[in-house]
């Protein structure tokens, strides 16, 4: 034994415990210790990067030859699985004992330092990190199989193949319902322990919890586990406790631990292959886990009630095993299907014998349905409901359009998403844009009430119901069916009349095309548009008699195994219901090759939509958005009154102005009703470009000149034209360069620009700039012709400039004969919600307004008004005209864009949900330090995201991280600014507080996970 007693009081205990590093391994560095419960930990830099282990008093020797041997193993058998490595010492053991600082006897070991943070400490805990996770515990459990050591056999209470201790000390847990609780999980635990003794035992970690797991990633690079440290608990036991032991810390304070579980065992047997056996014992371990971990937390308790922590410790798992909502059959299930087997033992063979019987089975509604049509209700076909969160009673009633004799029964496709299913019973969370249930899991066939329906072999009712509730299935009948070989499956039918079943009782036995119901009438069917809902289930283990006939599209693998395409039992091929919509894959395959490169798309997983309603958006899959990012849907997508305008104009005519149509003066009258009184002349055109195109030509023939200033970074369009005064484009990688006759001047940005909000003359500086830029105009004898800004520049960043800023800016252009435009594509009709337009704000009157795209809702409207005095000199020009700029059908949508901000208070509610959000965001920016500002003006808003409040860097890939993060979690949000730093903020006018709630609450999630990303 080494002797390193001082044999003196009082010393320095790192400096002494360094000494002995430097003695023993030979390495030079610095000591910090570190939280030990029993033991000392030294954290170790210098030669390397280490933690020195120095064991309690009386530690067992076999203890620490087991934790070094198994480390000293997987070194040399597995070195890829990321565990530390032991540092041997100069001498080449692996641990050593040595005589303390008081002269007692400790052991001490050298380990590798792994690198990152513990899992309880990193964000975001998600699906990838936790498939990794499970790679890395099966690839352990497999190296281990072939380590022995006599230090494995332990009997101790984290052992749980002795977990049935806690039955002694229930007592402990004073709440009767947690006692029993408990007192549940340990009987089934006990249930299965005869079949898990049985199991082969090998070498587990047996504590991969949430701080004995290290993860390292980053902004851009998925997160992955780097290392799995304390040994403390290992013991023999199979190793689908050590399984469940991970499954049971990666659940806590999950929303979704189902997935959780899936992806972890996923994992796992990707790297060390489960028998479907074993995933049977998975959730009763998970529990008993955790039923352990409270009763040992309450006996803690009671020998140290003054220690706050223990209580807060088993919060969580008291939390999940009180309020999950796992269904433990369900489970079963996803677990077996993502190890790859069947669903079930005998579903492959059911689905074979209705292959093979295809063509043999009595007709379900009494004729042959092989020449059925066949009609889509698909989010991507179908335009049912107009309203996809509200389903009317019309609607129902008509849904798929009426029976016709002639047609006969028509089908409704299997597996297609519908967005018809409106009920908040199919919402799985909060919000409108959280998942819900969406692809149809049956088969519609629509005919008319009364029609007979048959069984389609013998079969035995298992259960008839009527069910009541309006859009529910009215009358509804399961029966039971037995294949050749034994094997049991089932049948639902739906939207029955109450009347035909009422005779049905359990277990009555019915013969092959035997009559039993008929389809209900509106009045007993749920309120549909009569049609029976035929759906197929290979086992009714989890699901009992409360089929989803509905299924999440996240969810298909589960749903799609358990109820497939009922297709053979209506005699009919797979093919022929099975629905086949537009795949995502394929357009963009077709974009990439009919597209130009620079026609970018958002995100890095690019997302297709098919419908819209106000501000959601709805992909193929009928999963829903909520879209803050879209200014142009101004009153919501799909509006109905811009449908029926539309469709309207069409039915008439749509030319252009070359005729009188009142359409046009009536669309000039309302935008004038809401300009100053000297702004009276009106141009339409296609867009906000165009409209800025014709600015330049009003300018330069008003004021003789041609020489522009304009702020840097602006953007104003993507012709010729627009591009040479939008800094945005030409400064851009591959640009044509800043034009001679253009100037500029720095953005009146008081948060970035030189002149910032503690500067009381800000507004006057920035201002200044404008009359050096006319300087350097008359320096190089050129003439001005006019200022154009974005009012609240937008690409520059969602800027609000100082008040004064712009009357300035303006008093000085026109002194020097210039004409001042205000482009107000991004800011108008409203938008700002306690302004109509931005250069309110400001509290001037431009001379040209520049407006564009939201006025159109969608359809391409730009608009251009000016003084009369401009008009006259443009007009001395050639003759001005745009062939569809002001078309019957642009200026009637045009107004009705305008008469619907104004008759559905849209103005109102941009200023109150602004108010709410912005204030929200600053709530967010005294929690967050990666948020430097807050800006904005109604549902105008920009957050600038940096990496130092100090000096504030921007923070470019956080915000491509949050905005990519938002869009995964269902939030359209953009990037913009020289830095593409700031988030930008533009939803749709309609936004209503609860879309503020779930804005603001994901943001905050979404920024701790970058700043856990962030910090190492």
């Amino acid at each position: 034994m080494k002797d390193f007693s001082l044999g003196i009081k009082g010393f320095n205990m790192v400096a002494f415990w360094t000494d002995l590093v430097k003695e023993i391994w030979k390495i030079n560095g610095d000591l910090a210790q570190l939280d030990g419960e029993y033991d000392l930990n030294f954290s170790f830099e210098g030669d390397v990067a280490a933690v020195l282990k120095v064991m309690r008093v009386g530690c067992d020797e076999n203890f620490i030859d087991l934790q070094t041997s198994a480390l000293q193993y997987l070194s040399e058998q597995a070195p890829s699985i990321p565990v530390p490595r032991v540092i041997p010492t100069s001498k080449g053991e692996l641990y050593l004992s040595v005589t303390g600082p008081d002269g007692e006897s400790r052991i001490v070991w050298l380990q590798e330092k792994v690198s990152g943070k513990t899992y309880a400490n990193f964000k975001p805990q998600n699906l990838p990190l936790i498939y990794n996770l499970g790679e890395v515990v099966g690839s352990l459990d497999r190296a281990w199989l072939g380590f022995d050591h006599a230090g494995l056999v332990r009997d101790f209470k984290w052992n749980l193949m002795s977990a049935v201790w806690i039955e002694a000390e229930l007592s402990v847990i004073q709440d009767d319902s947690r006692r029993q609780l408990v007192t549940d999980v340990l009987s089934q635990y006990q249930r299965i322990m005869p079949e898990l003794a049985s199991l082969k035992q090998q070498a587990i970690h047996n504590d991969v919890n949430d701080y004995n797991i290290i993860v390292s990633g980053s902004l851009t690079d998925q997160a992955k586990v780097s290392g799995l440290i304390d040994l403390g608990d290992m013991c023999a036991s199979p190793r689908i406790c050590n399984l469940a032991i991970a499954a049971a810390y990666m659940v806590l304070g999950q929303s979704q631990p189902e997935q959780v579980i899936e992806a972890l065992v996923a994992g796992y047997h990707a790297k060390n292959p489960l028998t479907a056996n074993e995933l049977a014992f998975l959730w009763p371990l998970l529990r008993m886990r955790l039923a352990v971990s409270v009763v040992n937390s309450s006996l803690e308790s009671l020998q140290n009630p003054e220690d706050p922590y223990i209580t807060i410790s088993q919060q969580a798992a008291w939390q999940f095993l009180e309020e999950n909502k796992v269904n433990q059959d369900l489970l079963i299930s996803r677990l077996r299907l993502v190890c790859g087997f069947p669903v079930t033992e005998s579903a492959p063979r059911i689905m074979r014998w209705l292959d093979n019987e295809r063509g043999n089975f009595a007709p379900v509604l009494g004729v042959d349905l092989a020449d059925a049509s066949m009609r889509s209700l698909s989010v991507e076909k179908s335009v049912c409901p107009q309203n996809p969160f509200e389903l009317t009673g019309k609607e129902a009633e008509e849904l798929g359009g009426n029976y016709l004799a002639e047609e006969g029964v028509w089908l409704g496709f299997y597996n297609e998403p519908r967005l018809v299913y409106t009920d908040k019973a199919f919402r799985k969370g909060r919000y409108k844009a959280s998942n819900r249930r969406t692809v149809h899991i049956g088969v519609d066939a629509f005919g008319p009430a009364g029609l007979e329906v048959c069984t389609p072999m013998a079969a035995a009712v298992a259960f008839s119901e009527y069910r009541s509730d309006y859009l529910d299935y009215g009358g509804m009948v399961i029966l039971a069916h037995t294949t050749e070989e034994g094997d049991l499956f089932y049948t639902l039918y739906g939207h029955l009349d109450s009347e035909s079943i009422t005779s049905l009782v359990e277990g009555q036995m019915l013969e092959k095309g035997e009559v039993f119901a008929r389809l209900g009438g509106l009045n007993s069917n749920g309120g549909w548009n009569p049609h029976l809902h035929f759906q197929l289930a290979l086992t009714t283990k989890g699901i009992g008699d409360n089929w989803p006939g509905v299924a999440d599209p996240d969810e298909l693998v589960l749903y799609n195994s358990l109820c497939p395409n009922p297709a053979a039992l209506l005699n009919l091929d797979d093919d022929k219901t099975e629905y086949q919509g537009t795949q995502k894959a394929c357009v963009l395959d077709k974009r990439r090759s009919h597209f130009g490169e620079n026609l970018k798309l958002t995100y890095a997983k690019p997302v297709m939509f098919l419908r819209g309603w106000r501000h959601h958006l709805f992909d193929e899959w009928g999963r829903p958005y909520l879209d803050s990012y879209n200014n142009v849907p101004h009153v919501g997508h799909a509006h109905p009154r811009i449908q029926a305008v539309a469709a309207d104009q069409l039915l008439r005519m749509n030319s252009n102005t070359r005729y009188l149509h009142p359409a046009q003066t009536e669309f000039a009258e309302k935008i004038l009703s809401k300009m100053p009184n000297e702004l009276d002349v009106c141009f339409f055109v296609n867009s906000g470009t165009e409209a800025n195109e014709l600015a330049l030509r009003l300018a330069r023939a008003h004021s003789g000149g041609k020489d522009m200033v304009t702020p840097d970074h602006g953007y104003h369009g993507n012709t010729t034209g627009a591009i040479d005064i939008s800094a945005y484009k030409f400064n851009a990688k591959g640009g044509v360069g800043q034009a001679d006759w253009v100037q500029l001047v720095d953005v009146a940005d008081e948060y970035r620009g030189p002149y910032r909000v503690d500067d009381s003359r800000r507004a006057q500086k920035y201002a200044g700039q404008v009359g050096d830029a006319i300087s350097r105009i008359e320096r190089r004898g050129g003439k001005l012709a006019g200022f154009i800004a974005e009012t609240f520049p937008s690409v520059g960043g969602q800027i609000i400039p100082p008040k004064g800023y712009l009357s300035e800016v303006y008093r000085r252009v026109r002194h020097a004969g210039g004409v001042c435009i205000a482009d107000e594509v991004q800011t108008a009709f409203g938008r700002l919600g306690d302004y109509y337009f931005a250069f309110e704000q400001q509290e001037v009157t431009p001379d040209i307004v520049v407006m564009g795209k939201p006025v159109g809702n969608g359809h391409p409207i730009g608009v251009l008004v000016t003084r009369r005095d401009i008009a006259e000199s443009f007009a001395k020009g050639p003759e001005y005209f745009s062939t569809f700029g002001g078309s019957n059908l642009s200026c009637r949508i045009g107004k009705e864009v305008l008469d619907i901000v104004d008759d559905e208070g849209l103005m109102q509610n941009a200023r109150l949900m602004g108010n709410e959000l912005i204030n929200g965001l600053k709530r967010l920016q005294e929690k967050h330090a990666l948020i430097g500002d807050v800006r904005g003006c109604g549902l105008f808003i920009g957050l600038d995201l940096v990496t130092n409040r100090e000096t504030r860097e921007p923070a470019t890939q956080v915000a491509d991280y949050v905005k990519n993060r938002m869009r995964e979690k269902r939030i359209l949000m953009g990037t913009e600014g020289p830095t593409d730093n700031i988030l930008k903020i533009r939803p749709p006018l309609t936004i209503e507080a609860l879309d503020v709630e779930m804005i603001l609450t994901i943001m905050d999630q979404v920024l701790d996970e970058a700043r856990s990303l962030l910090s190492r």
